[in-house]
């Protein structure tokens, strides 16, 4: 008669309250944070070995691995090509099979495997070894094939996998993708590689949106206002009500066309409400603005915005680096493309340039 009962390590355990699965999902997930601890403290000048050979490489980063470790070698790939260093995931089957036609003695392998042992994975290594092609193992031996055979060997440490069981690829995964994190993150600092590179190889997303330039999204030609600040407000009037897109805000220029003021119709609107009627046929330059604030067009939009929300502006002029009017930030265009942890506190409509002088 077979028995009623199984060793714990063969069978899980119930865990049917809630509390008993928020136990368990908070053990696994501190089993993974020790991982990454006891690994950190461990980090050797072996790492240091492996940036160089990545920031010097003329060819591609080629990843691979198989099972668990394919996938973890797959975003190392994906986040070393979008950090600045050109990379590939090869599948170690494939490789066998005649893929291995894409490696040259230009290129570095970055070969993930905890035991070091995988089949797939050691097949490679001669004729990796033939065309001299320098790879960096990840693992947990460096008595392992995969270790002894590789330029340079990043050991993640051996530890017990997260869960009941204990089998499931958990914490060697997480020990993996925080290693190729860290490799591929100091490689790009090494390289001097900005958020405007980041930008160029993110252009869709929350991130593009993040990343845009000013000059993605700025209006620009008969979209923007500007006039000369010796005309008179009613002058301006007419500019601010010309039909079509346009923006709430006239730039003034002087003379030389550098900008040196702008003018609201929320300024238009206090000259009423102030009973200052006598103002509208004297030089805009005795009611503008003067010296507002500005961006370049190469900025971020997302700096704008944040220029935009600490000084409560529904507007925000564009210039060279010679104060000459380019275009114009609205507040309209930017909603749209900003994120709303980017927003927050955003207002909108109520305040502008032309509030930030008394009346």
């Amino acid at each position: 008669m077979m028995s009623q009962t199984e060793p714990r390590s063969t069978r899980s355990a119930g865990i049917s309250s809630d509390t008993e699965q928020l136990l368990e999902a908070r053990r696994i997930i501190l089993a993974e944070a020790e991982t990454l601890r006891v690994m950190a403290g461990e980090l050797d000048p072996c790492f240091c070995d492996s940036v160089r050979l990545l920031s010097q490489i003329r060819g591609s980063v080629i990843t691979t691995g198989v099972g668990k470790a394919g996938l973890i070698a797959r975003k190392i790939s994906a986040t070393l090509s979008s950090t600045g260093t050109r990379s590939h995931f090869l599948h170690p089957t494939e490789a066998l099979h005649g893929d291995l036609g894409c490696v040259s003695a230009d290129d570095v392998v970055l070969a993930l495997s905890n035991s070091g042992e995988s089949e797939e994975l050691t097949s490679l290594l001669p004729t990796l070894r033939t065309l001299r092609v320098p790879v960096i193992a990840m693992s947990s031996s460096s008595e392992s094939s995969l270790g002894r055979a590789a330029t340079v060997l990043l050991r993640i440490g051996k530890h017990a996998e997260a869960g009941v069981l204990g089998l499931a690829p958990s914490c060697s995964t997480t020990a993996m993708l925080a290693m190729g994190d860290a490799l591929a993150l100091v490689v790009s600092q090494l390289r001097g590689f900005s958020a405007a590179d980041f930008s160029v190889f993110h252009p869709a997303g929350s991130l593009g949106r993040k990343l845009r330039a000013v000059a993605d999204v700025m209006r620009r030609g008969d979209e923007v206002r500007i006039a000369s600040e010796t005309s008179t407000v009613r002058e301006v009037m007419v500019q601010l009500g010309r039909p079509g897109r346009r923006t709430g805000a006239v730039m003034l220029v002087n003379s030389a066309g550098r900008l040196s003021g702008v003018f609201t119709d929320s300024d238009l609107a206090r000259l009423f409400e102030n009973h200052r009627d006598d103002q509208i046929d004297q030089a805009i330059s005795q009611v503008m603005t003067r010296s507002p604030v500005t961006v370049s067009p190469e900025v971020f939009l997302s700096d704008a915005i944040e220029v935009m929300s600490s000084r409560k502006l529904s507007e925000l002029p564009v210039t060279d680096s010679a104060g000459i009017p380019l275009g114009m930030v609205d507040i309209t265009d930017v909603l749209q493309h900003a994120e709303a942890s980017a927003c927050g506190g955003f207002v909108t409509g109520d305040r502008d340039q032309g509030s930030c002088r008394a009346a």
